[in-house]
């Protein structure tokens, strides 16, 4: 017997808190410029655009961005929703901005990667040594028993210092340094350094940005944008954006069911906010024109997979070489093997500032062993696939944590990966497959 389908009544307040999904998704799309090669059979193209689409339809993104490069070639460039005004407590008369592959996403965690590829340069000229104490560069930063945390420790996440005080999230002291230096010196290890996996949402950033500050007389913004960006020629995928800009950074939105103990607890420990403040905050000009390396980068699909294309082709693009293949692989050298994170309490892989793919247990799809990238919260993610020819990102602005469309994230990239083939030859390019230790 098949048991009818009822129709979804309007519940105000939306105990999902969702968005006003409107009925023709064509009406909210748009696309840039697509290869018309055969890398990517229609079929294929159409299938991955479902995917996102579904996640659009899930009513938790308001807007959803995605670009997939294959063998250097753009093969889908879109963009479906709102990059304001269609959040869950957005009246009928908000002014609703249309989404483009052109409009930039605060990227939160992706910004990650891009932090450990500039600590990365500089160690391959010579500027910093990964294995050295961070305390070499930092004058104080060894007190309270942190004198042996490496830079390396720190870009895999094993450095044991986590979490950072509540001031440290006040928007108003965000841009002053002295400040932030006395609180990284300040924080004091849980464990012996490298002996635990422990996601460093926050202070791992601010480490790396102060260290880069400390070696080259620059803020880390500058030498991203003059080492990187500039010789690219790309505009955005740094960290904040010019307050003439602000405008077009699309506004992010807590939707989804609210979070109750010990999930809400877990979210603000592993944090350092709790959900709702942390979107709040994300939102602030404050925010979005300040230098926070680990959260603030802001970028569009194209650009970040752009990023990526660069790292899958061994460090050169477009006849620019940023960086040596060889450090690419030493930044890809497994430090921990599905171990349980004791900040997010699931089993990741992480290199020196990677999440790195698996067979089975993956966030690029199954058996994506070579893959490498960085999840953003909530549902946003940036990486590559050196064995697939892929660079892609995937960017949205809604907000939730657990919802019961979740799986609809992943199936985008599993579904990328699925009409994708791998290509003979193509791994080693950036990717040695022996290289590190199980964690």
């Amino acid at each position: 017997m098949q048991i009818p389908t009822l129709p979804r009544l309007p519940l105000v307040p939306d105990p999902l808190r969702r968005i006003r999904v409107p009925d023709d998704l064509d009406a909210v799309t748009s696309s840039g410029p697509e290869a018309d090669t055969e890398g990517l059979h229609p079929r294929g193209r159409e299938a991955i655009w479902k995917a996102a689409s579904d996640l659009y339809r899930s009513g938790m993104h308001p807007a959803v961005q995605v670009c997939v490069r294959h063998q250097g070639e753009v093969e889908l460039d879109r963009a479906i929703g709102h990059a304001r005004g269609n959040g869950p407590h957005d009246g009928e008369s908000s002014v609703k901005v249309p989404a483009s592959p052109e409009t930039p996403f605060v990227t939160y965690s992706c910004s990650k990667a891009v932090t450990a590829v500039v600590v990365h340069l500089l160690h391959e000229r010579g500027v910093l040594d990964l294995e050295s104490p961070v305390s070499a560069y930092i004058p104080g930063y060894g007190r309270h028993g942190k004198e042996q945390i490496t830079v390396a420790q720190v870009l895999a996440h094993r450095a044991g210092v986590p979490n950072l005080p509540r001031e440290v999230y006040d928007l108003d002291r965000v841009g002053d340094r002295d400040f932030l230096v006395s609180a990284l010196s300040d924080a004091r290890p849980f464990a012996r350094p490298g002996r635990f996996l422990a996601y460093h949402a926050v202070s791992g950033g601010y480490i790396m940005g102060e260290v880069v500050h400390q070696v080259t007389g620059k803020d880390i913004r500058t030498v991203l944008a003059q080492e990187i960006l500039e010789p690219l020629g790309m505009q955005w995928t740094n960290y904040g954006v010019a307050e003439r800009d602000l405008h077009q950074v699309a506004l992010n939105y807590l939707t989804g069911p609210p979070t109750a103990p010990p999930v809400s607890q877990l979210v603000s420990r592993a944090l350092g906010l709790p959900l709702d403040a942390l979107i709040e905050s994300s939102n602030d000009p404050r925010f979005q024109t300040a230098i926070v390396p680990s959260a603030n980068l802001v970028s569009t699909a194209r650009e970040f997979s752009r990023f990526y294309e660069m790292l899958r082709r061994g460090g050169e693009l477009d006849g620019v070489r940023v960086l040596k293949a060889q450090t690419i692989r030493a930044a890809l050298r497994q430090q921990s093997h599905l171990e349980v994170d004791l900040s997010l309490g699931w089993p990741t892989r992480f290199s020196y500032g990677f999440m790195l793919g698996s067979r089975v247990l993956s966030l690029y799809g199954r058996d994506t062993q070579h893959a490498f990238g960085h999840l953003g919260f909530t549902n946003m993610l940036t990486w590559a696939d050196p064995q697939r020819a892929l660079s892609c990102a995937v960017m949205t602005n809604g907000k939730p944590l657990l919802y019961p469309e979740l799986a609809r994230f992943y199936l985008v990239m599993a579904k990328i990966t699925a009409v994708m083939s791998k290509i003979p030859g193509s791994r080693m390019r950036v990717w040695d497959p022996g290289a590190g230790r199980p964690g």
